[in-house]
């Protein structure tokens, strides 16, 4: 690894002021949305050239820790936010607007920071908690369901993980990295999570998509990764078995809804960033057509322009409203259970999973519409890649084939007109 060429990456010494500007977090949900909002308009300011660039976001998730949000979910002992799922969902979503690939980022760091929340034990959560937190750690991981299952051997006190996985959301500019993979001569699934830097995790450096291009999402080989027996997450480290808690209900349980509903909400964060950079364009650049026979001195007093932002407007607030609902069925199981999954039946889980596909569904089928349907109300010249409205598009659609959305039809219908709830699955 020591003669690989260096990757281009963004300087973090661009962010430093902030480090000091932001150095208390912020005390409840209004605050943590505001520090959202400060954080994306920061992005703002060029997103349009690194998102060009294509450089590894090195500095972008400097600017994250800086900011405090890695922290949101955090428990307040080791200086987290202690903000509830819902909140940590419109965090993720204001700073999408701004730019997808690192509200992205967020949310998987979210959702892979509090993963000991549901297949840890209390003290592998507590002892997690303490790492992530008071080192400002940055989480990515390697848990594509698509490729074969790493593979764990048990090498004495420790698992050893060997495979490589196409997808590693993050992994490259992450301190720690998710594991997941099943024991040999077993069928049971392990979690774990480990510190990114070191010979075995060996990233290929070629996530080069149209989308989210910012995410460093490429692939990478697992070599020879070892990690305690207790860092299994929900292991019996002596006995080397899954703990009863853990068998009485599928490692799913609440996590695939959970990180579904992540990514609806960073698609959510696009799509109303689009509109948003979009009207700002047309107040200020676009013209009137002047050959319609009802010649208009103005864009915004265009009938076309004011009927197609108005219905974007009126069914991404829909959406919102839609998403808000969802995340707060979520966060209240989680209340309801605190981490304590085994007790949640299966008619719970399966009504809150609907109402997470339901927000897929939605918020995939407006904002493919409003990602592209914004180039109708900015005109010709808004294709310039100087003003950059098509990255919301691509970073949409590059996310949106994470998982065919037609399967989530498919399985609302199913819910509505058999009562089926679905089975915990990788994507369910």
């Amino acid at each position: 690894m020591g003669d690989e060429a260096p990757v281009p990456a963004t300087d973090p010494a661009v962010y430093d002021e902030y480090q000091a500007k932001w150095s208390t977090l912020p005390e409840d949900e209004q605050g943590w949305l505001a520090r959202a909002r400060e954080v994306a308009k920061v992005l703002a300011q060029d997103a349009v050239v690194r998102d060009q660039e294509n450089k590894s976001p090195v500095a972008e998730v400097a600017l994250l820790k800086h900011s405090g949000l890695l922290k949101t979910l955090g428990p307040k002992k080791y200086g987290g936010g202690e903000q509830p799922w819902n909140v940590g969902y419109k965090v993720i979503r204001e700073v999408a607007k701004a730019d997808g690939s690192i509200g992205m980022l967020l949310g998987y760091h979210l959702l892979w920071s509090r993963t000991a929340d549901i297949v840890g034990t209390g003290e592998q959560r507590d002892r997690l908690d303490q790492l992530i937190i008071t080192n400002n750690y940055f989480v990515g991981g390697a848990v594509n369901p698509r490729d074969n299952d790493l593979q764990i051997s048990a090498d004495g006190d420790n698992i050893v993980f060997n495979g490589a996985k196409h997808f590693n959301t993050g992994g490259v500019i992450s301190d720690l990295t998710v594991l997941e993979g099943v024991l040999e001569g077993t069928s049971d699934h392990i979690f774990a999570i480990v510190h990114t830097r070191q010979p075995g995790i060996q990233f290929a450096h070629n996530w080069h998509n149209i989308g989210l291009r910012l995410t460093e999402s490429g692939s990478v080989k697992i070599e020879n990764v070892h990690a305690s027996w207790t860092d299994a997450l929900g292991w019996d480290a002596v006995e080397r078995k899954p703990l009863p808690s853990v068998l009485q209900i599928h490692w799913g349980s609440l996590l695939l809804p959970a990180i579904q509903l992540v990514f609806s909400n960073f698609y959510l964060g696009i799509a109303i960033g689009a509109l948003e950079y979009a009207s700002k364009y047309t107040t200020s650049n676009t013209r009137a057509w002047p050959f319609g026979g009802d010649v208009k001195q103005s864009p915004t007093e265009e009938f076309y322009i004011l009927e197609r932002y108005g219905n974007f407007f009126a069914h991404l607030r829909a959406a919102e409203a839609l998403a808000d609902r969802a995340g707060d069925n979520i966060t209240a199981l989680f209340a309801r259970y605190g981490n304590d999954h085994a007790k949640l039946t299966a008619e719970e889980r399966g009504e809150v999973s609907e109402w997470v596909a339901s927000v897929k569904v939605v918020t995939i089928d407006i904002g493919l519409r409003v990602t592209s349907g914004v180039f109708e109300v900015t005109g010709s010249r808004a294709t310039s890649l100087k003003v950059g409205l098509d990255r919301f598009w691509r970073d949409l659609r590059t996310h949106t084939l994470h998982d065919p959305v037609a399967y989530k039809n498919r399985e609302l219908g199913r819910y509505v007109l058999l009562g089926e709830i679905p089975q915990p699955t990788w994507y369910t």
